[in-house]
This record gives structure tokens, sequence and C-alpha cells, in this order.
């Protein structure tokens, strides 16, 4: 209560004659810090005011803007909503005081006023106002501290699936930037498709957030394929690709197993899963692991496979040489409708200049 710790609390008394100012100043001086204003206007000046009342005594009767008023104008505030208000007034009827009290004023008492009962009154109210302040401040405090908790964990969550993914492309010489790339890629995707009709729904700013969050996991699969078939500098044999190829499978098994450690289905895992074990599955249904077509392949790997893609295509590869623009750009439109999912290569078209300053700005050179 007041602005120090050891100040009196700070009543504001709100009445048009003189005489009852004067009167409640004496009553309340030896106790509180003690404001008047002779008017509704004042008052609510005053009241929002950077150093604001603990309580507000109110008059009902006064000329221009009466007690009820003032008491709806304060409680519409927000900056002044908490204060509590006492009615002071000798208008005893009582839907008077049921008029009062269903504006939000915390009591109502009647002139001529009793010293003691006042006091006690205001006491009362001030204690209850000092609780009600300790909660909220402290319901604010908690509220900030798990904010700030979830977004360490999102960021210590972060940081291991950049790591656990870098792990898999540390084995892999030259792919260099090629998850940020693709993490990047996949997002301005995802944003542009979010725009088109039939995607406004499940192409949320929450999916698309997770999306940017496990797109590095994708090719995690790759630790568990040997040296000599990862880093041959050559075409791979027919053997040796059906054994590149299960990297799809190893990985989304790696991220099931951690998933049965939780007790519940995680948003994170499901999307995880999903895009590291069908981001080589063609829309015509020639890919793998499982053969899927056209949108039997889940969404988000839908957008890493034209993303994986054109990532290989214009970069350097321990097999290859980065092709050309115009011959990439020629490769990706002859693979919508077979190879990719139409919308999301019209988006990628559509969105070219974006996707190619992300090449640049993550190049490996």
């Amino acid at each position: 209560m007041g602005s120090l710790l050891d100040e009196k609390p700070l009543i504001l008394v709100v009445d048009d004659t003189p005489e009852n100012l004067m009167l409640m100043a004496t009553l309340l001086s030896d106790r509180y810090r003690v404001r008047v204003a002779n008017s509704g206007a004042k008052a609510l000046v005053l009241a929002a005011a950077d150093t604001p009342p603990d309580l507000i005594l109110l008059d009902i009767m006064m000329p221009e803007m009466d007690g009820y008023e003032v008491c709806r104008v304060l409680k519409g505030n927000v900056k002044t909503a908490e204060i509590p208000v006492i009615f002071l007034t000798a208008r005893t009827e009582v839907r008077d005081e049921e008029a009062g009290l269903k504006l939000g004023a915390a009591d109502y008492i009647s002139k001529p006023i009793s010293p003691p009962i006042v006091l006690a009154r205001i006491e009362t109210h001030l204690r209850l106002k000092a609780s009600s302040d300790f909660l909220r401040d402290r319901a604010g405090f908690l509220e900030q501290e798990v904010a700030r908790r979830s977004r360490d964990v999102i960021a210590i969550q972060d940081a291991t699936v950049m790591s656990m993914a870098s792990l898999a492309e540390t084995r892999d010489i030259d792919t260099g930037h090629h998850i940020r790339r693709t993490q990047h890629f996949v997002k301005v995707l995802a944003e542009k498709l979010s725009l088109c009709r039939g995607y406004e729904e499940i192409l949320n700013q929450d999916f698309i957030t997770l999306l940017f969050r496990v797109a590095p996991l994708h090719d995690i699969g790759k630790v568990g394929i040997p040296d000599q078939i990862l880093m041959k500098p050559g075409p791979l044999t027919n053997e040796e690709f059906a054994i590149m190829k299960t990297h799809t499978s190893l990985g989304a098994s790696v991220l099931e197993y951690s998933e049965k450690l939780f007790s519940e289905p995680i948003p994170f895992f499901k999307h995880a899963k999903e895009l590291t074990r069908s981001h080589h599955e063609r829309w015509d249904g020639r890919g793998y692991p499982d053969g899927l077509s056209g949108t039997d392949i889940p969404l988000a790997a839908r957008l890493m496979a034209v993303a994986d893609v054109y990532d290989a295509l214009s970069a350097r590869r321990v097999y290859k040489e980065p092709f050309p623009p115009d011959k990439t750009l020629q490769i990706m439109r002859e693979g919508r409708g077979s190879q990719f999912d139409p919308d999301i290569t019209d988006v990628f078209f559509s969105s070219y200049e974006e996707i190619h300053d992300i090449a640049l700005r993550w190049s490996d050179h």
C-alpha cells in the first residue's frame, strides 16, 4: 500500500461539501495520508495519478457527476479498477446500497457516520486490498516465471535437436549447412502454403513453428548408415542404395523409442516421425519406405521433400557438384505431380526468390 513500504496508506476522500471533507480529513489524518476532491472529475484525475490512492471514500450526491458515475468510471479503467471504493452517503435506502455494490463498490456506509465503524471498515478493506495485491503480484510473477522457464525448455530442446541432427550430418562431410537451409526452406513453403485455400486451418502458426523445430531431424537416421555407403564418392549399387534408404525408418524408430518415454502423445514426436519417415515418399507412390502417394503422405513430409530435393540439387554433395540454377529448376518443375505435391511445387516457384536468398545466406562456400 502506498508508494513505499513504510508509508501510511493513502486515502482519497470525495465530497462536494467542504465541512464533510474537513471532518473526514481530521478523522483519518492520524492513521493515513489523506487527499481530498470536491468533485467527481477531480477525483478521477487523482485516482489515475502516478501515485494512486489505496482506498476511496466516495459521496453519492454530488453535482455534475454523482458518486455512482464516478464509481462506474473507476471500475471501467484498468488503472483504477482495483482501488476499493466505499460509498459514504446520506442515502439510506436499501436500493441505493444495492446499486452501489452492483457497480463494484467494496462497502457502503450511511451518514451520520460512526468514527469507529468508519475506521474499522477502512482497515478491513485495506487489509483485503493488500492481500489481493500480493496474490495478484505473485500470480504475475509466477506467470512470468513459467513463461521464462518454458522458453528455456524450448531453447534446450532446440539445441538438443540441432546437436542430434548435426551429429548425423557431420558424418557426411559435404552437407554443410544443409540442416539450416532445409529448415528455413520448409518454413517459407509452409507459410506461403498456409495462404492457399484449404490449408489455412492445418498450417496455423503453431504447426509451422513446430515444423520448423522438427525439420532438422529429417536425416537423423543417417547415424545408422555405414560410412562406406554414406560417404561413397560415386554412385551407389542397388544393394548399397537399399541400405541407404533405411535411414528413413531408422530415424523414425529412434524418435518412436523416445516418444514412448512419455505417458501421453506429444505433437513434437508425431510430426518429427512423419517428416523423418516419409520425406522420400513421392506424390506418384514410387517413393520409400512405404510407397505412399498423394495426400496419404503426411503434409510435413511433402513439404520437406521439396526442400530436401532442391537443396540436394543446388548444393554440392560427395557424389556430385551443384547443378546450375536452370537445370535445378527444370528438374523441380518436371517433378510437379510426380515426385512432388503440385500445390507445394507451385508455392516453391512463387517463393523462389526468398528460397534462393536463404540458400545464399547459408551457403557452404
